[in-house]
């Protein structure tokens, strides 16, 4: 299995929206965090990595105040110098993910300049992998 990262945050009454909602825009910082992680976690120099793109996220379900949120993220797919990262979010103990996506990440030089990282993953072991993976190779 690709390596996952696990990250969990307690939603607070700073968190929320006018609705009482969890803000979408507190959601989408964490989960920027948890792929940025994921990300850090292969390349193992966060100093050469920026996001370059969010894709796609879906949100399913609101959260409120007192709910825990968990987000497990991992590499799904590396080039040259990006590194697509997947992530999903659940609320509580709930079995479905309130939130998934994916974000892709560039390996830069100290000008700032994509940069190759060298590193590549392992072939997929599993249905999900191979699945994460071509869905990767999708996104533009």
């Amino acid at each position: 299995m690709m390596n996952e990262i696990s990250i969990a945050h307690l939603v607070k009454s700073e968190d929320l929206n006018h609705h009482g909602t969890l803000f979408a825009g507190r959601i989408a910082e964490w989960f920027v965090e948890a792929c940025f992680i994921a990300a850090c976690d292969l390349i193992k120099k966060p100093e050469n990595i920026v996001c370059l793109k969010i894709h796609g996220l879906e949100f399913k379900k609101s959260a409120t105040k007192g709910d825990i949120i968990k987000i497990k993220s991992r590499v799904v797919l590396t080039g040259r110098s990006s590194v697509k990262t997947y992530a999903k979010i659940y609320k509580n103990d709930e079995a479905e993910p309130i939130l998934e996506g994916f974000a892709t990440f560039i390996h830069v030089d100290e000008n700032g300049r994509p940069a190759p990282h060298n590193v590549t993953l392992p072939e997929p072991e599993n249905e999900e992998e191979r699945m994460l993976r071509e869905r990767a190779k999708q996104i533009i």
